[in-house]
């Protein structure tokens, strides 16, 4: 199914239904998440599939959801009213998690998107996958180890907030921005570095090269939480050319009539 940027298997449950995309439930905890987030988190969904459920759960009599109220009828996100019967509990999940099971079930989805920066979704998001549904965490940077490490995919929303208050137009006045910022002052840790060699090793033909487009889906598959745009670079190969220990060639594609990226770990010269 064409559920993660870097691969496109055949869709098995909804996604024939809507021309090969696949069909997915969108889930968000409003308790958890900021309204300013949502054009970027829509945007970041449609990069996996077509949103077919689009909800919001929290206690909408509350002033605290007040930010989100203005969001709900632009992008057709349907409001779940949940009280909170004792100070405390957090009937907000409980709600979400039963939705999620009743649609895992009624519902033809091939994955699930997860709103929130909370560790007690983290169970639900391990049933999902059991099921063989894909699963895609979106939360702050907060968010606990465990329920990031069981997605296939988490994308933190300090990301798409950035991208909501910077401009669609590249321009020289991105460089005051957080995105560009960090770009700059970009450095390579070893865990980074090990994390990228690792995956191109895995691929590499004899003469070391790699493509890029395996090489990030091998990362994917190590690293839940991994994204370029995490160090200020929006695709994985701008991240490979502003690591001098490798390097990358464009060869054309043989039956094509674009390029295609290959990434090799630097041989030291005598």
């Amino acid at each position: 199914m064409p559920l993660l940027p870097f691969s496109t298997p055949p869709v098995p449950f909804g996604g024939a239904e809507l021309g090969g995309q696949a069909k997915l439930a969108v889930l968000i905890d409003a308790d958890n998440t900021q309204a300013a987030i949502i054009e970027g988190l829509l945007g970041e969904v449609a990069k996996y599939g077509v949103a077919s459920v689009k909800r919001i759960y929290g206690d909408w009599t509350s002033t605290n959801l007040r930010s989100w109220k203005d969001k709900l009828l632009e992008h057709a996100i349907q409001p779940i009213q949940q009280f909170s019967y004792t100070t405390g509990k957090n009937a907000t999940d409980s709600a979400m998690i039963i939705d999620a099971m009743d649609l895992l079930y009624s519902e033809r989805l091939d994955g699930f998107c997860i709103v929130s920066s909370d560790s007690d979704f983290t169970r639900l998001a391990s049933r999902l996958r059991e099921s063989g549904r894909m699963v895609y965490g979106f939360g702050e940077k907060k968010t606990p180890r465990a329920f990031v490490s069981v997605c296939d995919k988490f994308i933190y929303t300090e990301i798409l907030k950035e991208a909501a208050e910077m401009s669609q137009e590249e321009s020289d006045e991105d460089d005051s921005k957080p995105a560009a910022k960090r770009r700059r002052d970009f450095k390579v840790d070893r865990k980074l570095l090990k994390l990228l060699r690792d995956a191109v090793d895995d691929l590499a033909d004899e003469s070391g090269w790699a493509y890029l487009g395996g090489v990030g889906q091998k990362i994917n598959n190590r690293s839940a939480d991994f994204d370029p745009r995490n160090y200020g670079f929006k695709k994985l190969g701008d991240l490979f050319r502003a690591i001098p220990q490798f390097e990358t060639e464009e060869r054309p594609q043989e039956n094509g009539s674009g390029r295609q990226v290959y990434i090799r770990w630097k041989r030291r010269t005598r």
